[in-house]
C-alpha cells in the first residue's frame, strides 16, 4: 500500500432516497439507497464537483483504500487523486455505485419492500437514462446544481454523454472514455451469449438463487472469463502469455495446460467470489439499450444537438470491443452540431482496459484537461 499519492483511507457512505424513482420500464422503485464515495473538498460555491461514473462491473470505490490492510486500490486510482490527473487537492469527486449493483446500492440483493425477500430476479431491469435520473437526485442531495465534470470509461463514458444530453445545463465538462453512442452488433452478441451462461446454470433457480441457497457461480465465472478476453487485446496478452505451457510437454487433456488459461480462469473465479449474477445480467441489457439517438429519430446528430457540455472523448487503438471508430462517430456527430469537442487517439496495447492502466501519454491528455477545467473554475 502506498498513501503518499492517493486520497488515503475512504469511508463508504450509504444515501437513502424516500422519494419514488420511476424508471423507463414503467416500473417504480418506492425507495432506494446509492452508495457512495467522496474524496477532496467541496468548495464554497460548489462548483469543483466531479462525477466517476463506473463500467459494467465497477462500483463506488474509484480510489484510496478502505483497510491499512487493503491490497488494492480503488479501481481508478490512476486518475484520482492528490496530485494525480483528478487532482483531490482541486476537486470534489464523487464515486457512486449504480442501481441494480451489488455494492451496497438497492440491487437484486436489496430486500423487496412488497416480499421481504431479496430482489433476486424480480428487481426491475434499469437502463442509463435511469442511473442518471438517480445521480441528479444525488446531487440535489448534496447542493450540486452544475457539475464540474461528468467522467466515465466504456459503461460510464455512456453515463457521462446520457448527463449531457438530458440535463445539458448540469454540467460544464463530459469525458467520455473508451466509449459508444451504442453497442455494436458484435457487442450485444457477446452479451447474450455471457448471459445464456448464466441463465442456462442449473443453480440459476430462475434468478431467485438466494432463496434456494445456491450460486450460478459456474455460469458467472464463465461469462466473465469470456467477458475478458474481450477487454483484452492479442499484442497486449500475447506478449504476456503467448503460448507458454504450464509444464514442458502437452498434457493431452483439458485441465488447464496453457498459462493463459490458467490466467481466465484465475479472473473467472475471482469475480464468481464477489459480483452477483443478476447484477451481471441487468448491466449488460443496460448496455445493450443504450442508444440515446432512438430518441430523436435515430440521428444522432440531433441527439447532442442540445448539449451545453465541453466534450473530451478518447479511444484507445488496440480497444477492438469499443473500437476508435466508435469514438470517432461521437465525435463527427459533435463536430456537425458544432459542439465544443477534443478527441484523443491513443497508442496502447491493452485493448478496452486501456482506460484503467497506468498509461502516460494517457493520463497526461487527462491531466491536461482537467488543469484547464480548474482554470475556468477557479480551483
Amino acid at each position: 500500500m502506498n498513501l503518499s499519492d492517493s486520497v488515503g483511507i475512504v469511508q463508504p457512505q450509504k444515501w437513502a432516497f424516500d422519494s419514488p424513482l420511476p424508471l423507463q420500464n414503467g416500473s417504480i422503485l418506492p425507495h432506494f439507497e446509492l452508495m457512495v464515495e467522496t474524496y477532496g473538498k467541496l468548495n464554497a460555491n460548489k462548483s469543483n464537483a466531479v462525477l466517476v461514473c463506473h463500467a459494467l462491473s465497477g462500483n463506488h470505490h474509484v480510489a484510496g483504500y478502505h483497510t491499512p490492510n487493503d491490497k488494492h486500490p480503488g479501481w481508478w486510482d490512476t486518475m484520482v487523486g492528490p496530485g494525480k490527473p483528478l487532482d483531490t487537492n482541486r476537486f470534489f469527486v464523487v464515486g457512486i455505485n449504480n442501481l441494480g449493483g451489488c455494492h451496497g446500492s438497492t440491487g437484486p440483493l436489496s430486500i423487496n419492500p412488497f416480499t421481504g425477500q431479496p430482489y433476486g430476479a424480480d428487481f426491475p431491469l434499469v437502463t442509463v437514462k435511469d442511473w442518471v435520473h438517480s445521480q441528479a437526485m444525488l446531487a440535489d442531495r448534496l447542493g450540486i446544481h452544475q457539475w464540474a465534470a461528468v467522467m466515465g470509461g466504456s459503461l460510464g463514458g455512456m453515463q457521462a454523454l446520457q448527463w449531457a444530453i438530458d440535463l445539458p445545463e448540469r454540467l460544464r465538462h463530459a469525458l467520455v472514455i473508451a466509449s459508444a453512442p451504442k453497442l455494436s452488433t458484435q457487442n450485444i452478441a457477446f452479451n447474450d451469449v455471457a448471459r445464456q451462461a448464466i441463465l442456462t446454470d442449473p443453480d440459476f433457480c430462475a434468478g431467485h438463487y438466494a432463496d434456494q441457497h445456491t450460486l450460478p457461480r459456474r455460469g458467472l465465472r464463465i461469462a466473465r472469463m469470456m467477458g475478458h478476453i474481450t477487454y483484452l487485446a492479442e499484442e497486449g496478452l500475447g506478449k504476456k502469455f503467448g503460448r507458454q505451457l504450464r509444464s514442458d510437454d502437452y498434457q493431452f487433456g483439458y485441465d488447464v495446460e496453457f498459462e493463459v488459461e490458467s490466467y481466465l480462469r484465475y479472473q473467472g473465479d475471482k469475480f464468481a467470489d464477489v459480483f452477483d449474477a443478476n447484477t451481471y445480467l441487468l448491466m449488460t441489457k443496460a448496455l445493450d439499450y443504450f442508444d440515446p439517438a432512438r430518441d430523436f429519430d435515430n440521428n444522432l446528430i440531433q441527439a447532442v444537438s442540445g448539449t451545453q457540455a465541453h466534450f473530451f472523448v478518447a479511444s484507445f487503438s488496440s480497444d477492438w470491443r469499443f473500437s476508435p471508430k466508435r469514438s470517432e462517430e461521437l465525435v463527427d456527430a459533435l463536430v456537425a452540431a458544432r459542439k465544443s469537442v477534443q478527441y484523443v487517439a491513443l497508442q496502447s496495447t491493452h485493448g478496452h482496459d486501456a482506460f484503467l492502466m497506468d498509461d502516460a501519454a494517457y493520463l497526461a491528455a487527462a491531466r491536461i484537461y482537467f488543469d484547464n477545467i480548474a482554470r475556468e473554475i477557479g480551483a
